[in-house]
């Protein structure tokens, strides 16, 4: 299997990456560090895997459409929690990028993009991260939809916690998960046949009961 790793240096798509290398897949590693990029690369050749790299800001989308071609799994992994480029690189970036992979890639490839369960619902604390994650998950539907006839599946990831440098300020509770087990999860997914995950898989109930509370007493909570 060819898989191209779209973020390859977040901690989450390294484990992914490394079950990957684990099975001898062939593994197309993008990325904006080249220092990082190498990095990661060296760690998945040690553990068995095919790996090529390519530095490349996933925001410019020239070169794409030939690297979609190459592969049988698009895992597209990157995003930032805040800053002023939220909505760029969470949402504006991916659904860009995606137009372009989805017309390329051929029946039976599979199509999996980190989104997170703050798409659920709105909060507060992170208005910006949390309407970029929803505006990715209702793409992802409408892409799964439009692809399904060409036999392309779209696979909507929703991680809850992961303890990565990414959430490196926030305070840590038994609800956060590991890279590794996440990872295990995002494999899983792509080998299954559903189209949205929950990582882990309780997340999924978690988010039922948060968007089942009456507007009048959510607006009045401050988790």
């Amino acid at each position: 299997m060819k898989v191209l790793v779209l973020g390859a240096t977040s901690a989450i798509a390294q484990a992914a990456a490394r079950i990957w290398a684990t099975r001898g897949d062939e593994l197309l590693l993008v990325a904006r560090s080249a220092e990082k990029l190498q990095a990661v690369a060296d760690d998945l050749r040690t553990r068995g895997g095919k790996v090529e790299t390519m530095v490349h800001d996933l925001n410019d989308r020239s070169s794409y459409s030939t690297l979609a071609r190459l592969a049988d799994v698009v895992l597209l992994a990157h995003g930032v929690l805040n800053g002023p480029d939220v909505l760029q690189t969470n949402l504006v970036g991916p659904v860009e990028l995606l137009e372009l992979i989805g017309e390329i890639l051929p029946p039976g490839a599979c199509i999996a993009a980190i989104s997170s369960v703050s798409g659920d619902r709105g909060r507060a604390k992170n208005a910006l991260y949390g309407a970029s994650k929803a505006g990715l998950d209702a793409y992802l539907s409408a892409l799964r939809q439009r692809l399904f006839h060409k036999g392309v599946r779209v696979v909507t990831l929703k991680p809850g916690f992961v303890d990565t440098p990414m959430t490196a300020q926030m305070q840590k509770s038994p609800l956060f998960s590991s890279p590794a087990s996440v990872g295990r999860g995002i494999v899983r997914a792509i080998d299954g046949r559903r189209d949205v995950v929950y990582l882990p898989w309780y997340w999924r109930f978690i988010m039922l009961i948060v968007r089942m509370i009456p507007e009048p007493l959510f607006k009045r909570m401050s988790f």
